[in-house]
């Protein structure tokens, strides 16, 4: 199995924007760790293959007939997020930016490696991932805070705050199913970000709603930041990433191949994507 060997543009501590992050201080915590991760995939090519079909192979004690290959979406993973971060990573479709925020989510185990992930999660990668379409839109606020840990005393609290910045107060006793998409991105948005997370994680969901929810959401992330939480953002848009991030990572077929001040990453990745498209 390949692993990477991560190039470091440069030292994170020269980034201009604020609330630089001292990585001097070793003692302290971080909010992430991963260490040589490594996450395999297998694919089955015989779509047929049933349960019973597995279990008279069982039975008999023949060998399953089903081909598969293997793929590694992330290979030799090594990062460090600390608290105040925020933390960008690009790269084309299919270099394992997503699987990697899903890891980190908990909703991948990591085929080898160490993964350590500090504090409550919030998970902005699939809107309306969670929610029950069938009731309404304060009793999916209510399901998803005791998804993410919260008692319904402590969900209730935050409900108005949700409400005020969502402006879906009308809407409260309607069921989801009759929501809009940007419906849905703003409840899901809020409920995330009301519970003051210590670790965000947004997969291209900036990219959806209005252009007011839009300024709405990038003024909330920064507020969060300012709270010494930590954000994490997959995006394609370089320009959001260089208003909102601090810090970028590059990643390419599942390596590490960048790793410093967001500008300087994404130049060096629209320069190699540029040289690609050349070649190519």
């Amino acid at each position: 199995m390949p692993h990477s060997s991560a190039m470091k543009t440069s030292s994170y501590s020269g980034s201009k924007r604020p609330r630089p992050v001292d990585r001097r201080a070793e003692a302290v915590e971080a909010l992430i760790e991963l260490e040589d991760v490594s996450l395999r995939f297998v694919s089955y090519f015989d779509k047929q293959y049933s349960l019973k079909r597995a279990a008279l192979d069982l039975l008999l004690r023949r060998e399953a007939p089903v081909s598969s290959s293997e793929f590694w979406a992330l290979r030799g993973v090594n990062l460090r997020v600390e608290t105040g971060e925020r933390l960008g990573i690009l790269g084309a479709n299919g270099a394992g930016k997503s699987t990697l925020l899903r890891l980190l989510a908990r909703i991948y185990p990591p085929t080898s490696g160490s993964v350590k992930v500090r504090g409550n999660v919030a998970p902005l990668i699939e809107m309306g991932a969670g929610f029950n379409p069938e009731v309404s839109g304060a009793e999916n606020i209510l399901l998803n805070g005791a998804m993410l840990g919260f008692n319904r005393r402590e969900m209730q609290a935050k409900v108005e705050g949700i409400y005020e910045f969502t402006g879906l107060r009308e809407f409260a006793d309607l069921p989801l199913k009759y929501y809009s998409s940007g419906m849905y991105t703003r409840l899901a948005f809020a409920i995330a970000t009301e519970i003051e997370p210590d670790i965000l994680l947004i997969d291209e969901s900036l990219g959806a709603g209005d252009a007011a929810f839009l300024d709405k959401a990038k003024a909330r992330i920064v507020t969060l930041l300012d709270r010494s939480n930590a954000v994490i953002i997959v995006s394609h848009d370089m320009n959001a990433l260089r208003e909102m991030c601090t810090r970028g990572v590059w990643m390419h077929k599942g390596l590490v191949v960048g790793d410093g001040p967001i500008d300087e990453v994404i130049d060096r990745y629209l320069e190699h994507a540029a040289g690609a498209a050349e070649v190519g």
